[in-house]
């Protein structure tokens, strides 16, 4: 093994070591250092052979952490794994049945959100409160759901 091929692992073995990482990304980090991209390749197959790189597994870590500590929708999740460098179609497999947790997780945001906001008139509350799970990638027919449940006089 040549010094180069040697530093590349090191250095990706130092990254893998903050945190996880998809293929793409530590492809993409490997070469912004300097390697080569054939350099950086073999590098990213062999930490996938070692099981140290498992875009799957990191999926699902992430999709939990997106879901129940973000609170983010579905949509936003989804979002948030392809912005980490998680293939489309693994995206896909990772969210194959997770509808009714969208607005459960609407719910907990409201409740979490609404102590924040008790001093504000109820018309103020409803509108940030919606816009703040718009923004977090949920759908408006699951928000005003979760309002109506939460909030009893929602007006459409």
């Amino acid at each position: 093994m040549n010094d180069l091929q040697n530093k590349a692992r090191q250095y990706a073995l130092k990254l893998l070591s903050y945190r996880g990482r998809s293929e793409r990304e530590l492809k993409a980090r490997l070469i912004r250092k300097g390697v080569s991209d054939s350099l950086a390749v073999s590098t990213v197959d062999y930490l996938r052979n070692l099981g140290y790189l498992d875009d799957v597994s990191l999926a699902e870590t992430l999709k939990s952490e997106a879901i129940s500590r973000k609170l983010l929708s579905i949509t936003g999740a989804k979002k948030y794994l392809l912005e980490r460098g998680i293939p489309r179609d693994i995206v896909s497999r990772v969210f194959l049945q997770e509808e009714e947790t969208d607005r459960k997780n609407a719910i907990k945001y409201i409740c979490k959100k609404i102590r924040t906001l008790g001093q504000y008139p109820e018309e103020t509350v409803r509108r940030r409160l919606y816009n703040q799970l718009l923004r977090r990638g949920y759908s408006p027919e699951t928000i005003i759901s979760a309002l109506k449940d939460k909030i009893i006089h929602w007006e459409e």
